[in-house]
């Protein structure tokens, strides 16, 4: 495992779809699921993977956000 510095934070909104690959676990916006596939698993083996679950919004009383180097999710509160 390696550590990340988490360098390129990305703010999450709870109001918008979002889907999490069952075989990398990229969480993302439906919308941006351009071809249906996952740009990760793509991107990293060139397969082209269709196997996504729904991510429930959570109503949250802090902020999130989404580190782009290692797709953690950070709270703040």
């Amino acid at each position: 495992m390696t550590i990340c510095d988490h360098s390129k934070l990305v703010l999450i909104t709870e109001n918008e779809s979002r889907r999490r690959c069952r075989h990398c676990n990229l969480t993302i916006k439906a919308d941006e699921l351009a071809g249906g596939y996952c740009p990760e698993c793509y991107e990293e083996s060139g397969v082209r993977r269709y196997d996504f679950e729904e991510v429930p919004a959570e109503p949250s009383g802090g902020v999130k956000y989404r580190c782009e180097k290692c797709h953690a999710i950070i709270e703040s509160k």
